[in-house]
C-alpha cells in the first residue's frame, strides 16, 4: 500500500487477496472502495481506515502557511490558514507577525520588509512564540521558509529565480521577495 494522500471520493487501491474491513473515513460504492476524508489510508489489523486530523492552534516550532495581509516598515502581518499541514476551518484563521529581524538569519540590519513580501503573498513560516494577545511571532529565517506563491503586478503567478527574486512569466519583470527554497531541491 502506498503512502499517498487521497481526497474524498477518490478510489483507494487495495492489495490482492481478501477485501479488508472498511473503517472510518472509507466507504464502498458500486464495488469500489473510496475515501470520505482527506488523508493517508492505513491498515490497523484487517481494517483499512483514514484517521481524521483535527486542526490545532499554532505552537512554537509549528510550520504555518499564511497570506500577507498588511505591511509596515518593521513587520509583515500574516493571516495563518494552515498549521503543520492541517488547514484551519474557514473563518478561524490566526494572525502572525514577521518582524524585520525575523526575515532572514544574516544581514538582519539590511532587511527591508517591502523587498521581501507584498500583500497577498503566500508565506511558509515557523512559529517562534506567542506574540501579544492577538498574534504569533513567525520567522522565515531558514532556506525552506519564505514566499512560496506570489502574483505579479500583471496578474501572473511568479516563479522564483533566486532566494531573493521572483520573475513574472508574462512580462519577464523581476520583483524582490524572500523566497522559500522549493521542497525536494
Amino acid at each position: 500500500m502506498s503512502s499517498d494522500t487521497v481526497l474524498p471520493g477518490q478510489p483507494i487501491p487495495l492489495p490482492r487477496g481478501p477485501v479488508p474491513q472498511l473503517g472510518g473515513g472509507i466507504y464502498s460504492r458500486d464495488g469500489i472502495v473510496r475515501a470520505s476524508l482527506v488523508g493517508v489510508p492505513q491498515y490497523s489489523g484487517s481494517t483499512i481506515e483514514i484517521k481524521r486530523t483535527r486542526p490545532h492552534p499554532p505552537t512554537p516550532n509549528s510550520v504555518v502557511l499564511g497570506s500577507v495581509t498588511r505591511l509596515s516598515p518593521l513587520q509583515a502581518v500574516l493571516s495563518i490558514t494552515v498549521v503543520d499541514g492541517v488547514p484551519l476551518p474557514a473563518g478561524e484563521e490566526f494572525t502572525g507577525v514577521i518582524r524585520v529581524q525575523d526575515v532572514r538569519a544574516t544581514e538582519k540590519d539590511k532587511v527591508k520588509i517591502a523587498d521581501c513580501f507584498r500583500g497577498g503573498d503566500v508565506v511558509r513560516g515557523l512559529v517562534l512564540s506567542l506574540g501579544d494577545a492577538r498574534s504569533y511571532y513567525v520567522t522565515t529565517a531558514r532556506n525552506d521558509l519564505g514566499v512560496i506563491f506570489a502574483t505579479s503586478e500583471a496578474g501572473a503567478t511568479m516563479e522564483p529565480v533566486s532566494w531573493q527574486e521572483m520573475r513574472c512569466p508574462k512580462t519577464g519583470k523581476i520583483e524582490k521577495r524572500k523566497c522559500a527554497k522549493p521542497e525536494g531541491l
